[in-house]
C-alpha cells in the first residue's frame, strides 16, 4: 500500500505515541549503559510514558488514520493505547522500591518494560496479520524476560520458562491460523478479510475455517481462557507482584482489545461455529475459574484464577456483538485495569520490605492469605483499598465493577445469550466468597485465623506509592458512582469501531445508578 507523500507528516504525527515510547526505550537504554542507577532511568521512563500519553491528544485530533496497511490510528486505538500507557506508568512506579530501590541494578527492567508496552499498542492498533504478530512477539518477548528478572529466585525462573513454552506455542498456532486464512482469502488485512467474506458467493472453506480456528486457539492461550488457563495461576504466582499485575492488565488487555476489532472488521462473527465455541469456552471460563479460586489459600493464585473468570465475563460482552457490546467490553476493561493494578499494587507495596535478599529483592512475595490476617488493624488505609478492589471484581455497588457488570449483563441479555448470562450470574455469586475470604482476613483479630505480630507489617511505604494507590482508588469509586464521563468517551470509540452512529440508551441507564 503506497502512502501519498502529502500524508506522510500527518502520518507521523498519528504514530507520535507509538514513535516516543520506541524512543523511551532507547534513551533508557543509552541512559542505563552510560550511567548504572535505577533513579534517573526510572524518572526517564516516567517521562517517556507521560510524553506519549500526551501525544495522544494530538493525533487524536487528525482523526482516524490508517498507516500503511498495517496500522489504524483512530479513537478506538488510542483509547487503548492510552490505558496502556497509564497502566505501565503505575506498574514503573510500583517496581522502583521493589526491586530494590537506588541500592539495586534494575536499569533494563525498565527497558523490558517499555517493549512490553509498545508491543500493546502496536497490537491495539493491528490492521494486519503482520502487525498482529509483530505486536505479540514484542510482548511476550519482553513479558518472559519480566517474568524471570529475579534470576536468582527459583519460582521467577520457573514461570518465566512456562510462560516462554506456552507464549511459543501460541504464537506457532496463531502464525499457522493466519497462514491458512492467507492460503484461502490472498490477504492479511481485516479489512480486506471482512469485504471478501461479504460478499454473497464468498464464505469460509476447510482453509478458513480451520485457520480461524487456530487462531482463536492461539488467543485463547494469550487470555488464559478455559481449557487453555493452566499456565496462569503458576505464572501470576512465580512473577514479581508488579509484572503480574502487567500481565493481568495490559498483555490480556491487549490482546481482547485486537480480537474485537479483528472479529468486527474481518466479519468473523459470521462463522457460526466459531461464536458457538467461544460462548462454550467463556461459559466454562467463568465457571471453571470461580471454581478453582474456591481451592486456593494464596492470594496471587486467587487473582490469577479470579482474572481468569474476569475474561470469561468480558467474553460474554464480545459475544453479543454491535456497538453496545464493544461499550460493555470497553468499560468492563477498564474497570479490570484499575482493579487489578490497585489490588496488585497492594501485594507489591506490602512485598517489598519483606525477608530483604542480598540482591536488594524479597525472597517470597506476601501472598500467602496468612501474610493478610490482621492488616486492617495495622495498615487501615492499605487494607481499604484492597478491600476496594475486591469489592469491585465481585461486582458490588458503588465501584466500577458493579457497573461494568451491569454493562456485560444488559448485552448479554439484548443479545439473547441467556445461557453466558446465566454463567455470568452463577459465577459472581461463586466469586463472592473467595473475595469475602480475603476480606474477612484482612480485618481478622484472632490467633486462631493466623494473625500474625505487628512488625510483620513494618516499613515504610514512598509517597508515589501513596500517591498511585490513591489515585487507583479514587477512579474506582468515582467512576463507580459518576461514571458518566467515561461512558461518553467510550461511546466515541464505539462508533469509530463499529462504523453505526448509533444512540447508547444504556448511558442513562447507568447515569442514573
Amino acid at each position: 500500500m503506497n502512502t501519498p507523500p502529502s500524508a506522510l507528516p500527518s502520518n507521523l504525527m498519528a504514530l507520535f505515541p507509538l514513535i516516543l515510547l520506541a524512543a523511551s526505550a532507547v534513551v533508557v537504554m543509552l541512559a542505563a549503559a552510560f550511567y548504572r542507577h535505577p533513579r534517573p532511568v526510572v524518572m526517564l521512563t516516567l517521562t517517556g510514558l507521560v510524553l506519549s500519553f500526551a501525544s495522544l491528544f494530538l493525533s487524536q485530533g487528525l482523526g482516524s488514520r490508517q498507516v500503511t496497511a498495517l496500522l489504524v490510528l483512530d479513537h478506538y486505538a488510542l483509547f487503548f493505547i492510552g490505558l496502556i500507557l497509564a497502566a505501565t506508568f503505575v506498574v514503573a512506579v510500583l517496581c522502583y522500591r521493589y526491586f530494590g530501590g537506588g541500592e539495586s541494578r534494575h536499569e533494563a527492567l525498565y527497558i523490558l518494560l517499555l517493549l512490553a508496552a509498545l508491543g500493546g499498542g502496536v497490537l491495539v492498533a493491528s490492521s494486519h496479520f503482520a502487525s498482529f504478530l509483530l505486536g505479540v512477539e514484542l510482548l511476550s518477548i519482553s513479558l518472559f524476560a519480566l517474568i524471570a528478572y529475579p534470576r536468582f529466585r527459583e519460582l521467577p525462573l520457573e514461570a518465566g520458562i512456562k510462560y516462554l513454552i506456552l507464549a511459543g506455542f501460541s504464537s506457532g498456532l496463531l502464525l499457522f491460523g493466519m497462514a491458512l486464512v492467507y492460503a484461502q482469502l490472498g490477504t492479511m488485512q481485516f479489512a480486506k478479510i471482512g469485504t471478501m467474506l461479504a460478499a454473497p458467493d464468498e464464505a469460509l472453506e476447510l482453509y478458513g475455517m480451520a485457520g480461524l480456528a487456530l487462531i482463536v486457539t492461539g488467543v485463547g492461550f494469550k487470555l488464559a481462557l478455559v481449557p487453555f488457563h493452566m499456565w496462569t495461576p503458576d505464572v501470576y504466582e512465580g512473577a514479581p507482584a508488579p509484572i503480574a499485575a502487567f500481565i493481568a492488565t495490559v498483555s490480556k488487555g491487549a490482546m481482547l482489545v485486537l480480537m474485537l476489532r479483528y472479529f468486527l472488521v474481518a466479519g468473523a462473527y459470521q462463522s457460526q461455529p466459531i461464536t458457538l465455541a467461544l460462548s462454550l469456552v467463556a461459559v466454562m471460563t467463568i465457571l471453571i475459574g470461580n471454581v478453582l479460586a474456591l481451592l486456593q489459600d494464596n492470594v496471587k493464585r486467587i487473582l490469577a484464577y479470579s482474572s481468569i473468570a474476569q475474561l470469561g465475563y468480558l467474553l460474554v460482552g464480545f459475544l453479543a456483538y454491535g456497538g453496545l457490546a464493544i461499550e460493555a467490553v470497553a468499560y468492563y476493561l477498564t474497570a479490570y485495569f484499575v482493579t487489578m493494578l490497585g489490588a496488585f499494587g497492594v501485594i507489591t507495596v506490602l512485598s517489598a520490605g519483606l525477608n530483604d535478599g542480598s540482591d536488594g529483592l524479597a525472597e517470597r512475595d506476601s501472598d500467602r492469605l496468612a501474610d493478610y490476617a490482621g492488616l486492617f488493624w495495622h495498615r487501615p488505609w492499605l487494607a481499604g483499598i484492597f478491600t476496594a478492589m475486591l469489592l469491585s471484581l465481585a461486582g458490588i455497588p458503588l465501584t466500577m465493577g458493579f457497573i461494568g457488570k451491569f454493562y456485560i449483563l444488559t448485552a448479554g441479555v439484548k443479545a439473547s445469550l441467556w445461557i453466558p448470562v446465566i454463567a455470568v450470574v452463577v459465577g459472581s455469586t461463586i466469586g463472592l466468597y473467595y473475595y469475602l475470604r480475603i476480606i474477612a482476613a484482612l480485618f481478622a483479630h484472632d490467633a486462631k485465623v493466623g494473625f500474625v505480630p505487628e512488625a510483620k507489617f513494618a516499613g515504610t511505604i514512598s509517597l508515589a506509592e501513596s500517591v498511585t494507590l490513591a489515585t487507583l482508588t479514587l477512579l474506582l469509586i468515582a467512576l463507580g458512582i459518576y461514571p458518566t464521563l467515561l461512558i461518553q468517551l467510550l461511546e466515541t470509540t464505539v462508533v469509530h469501531l463499529a462504523g453505526v452512529p448509533e444512540f447508547f440508551a444504556l448511558a442513562g441507564l447507568v447515569t442514573g445508578v
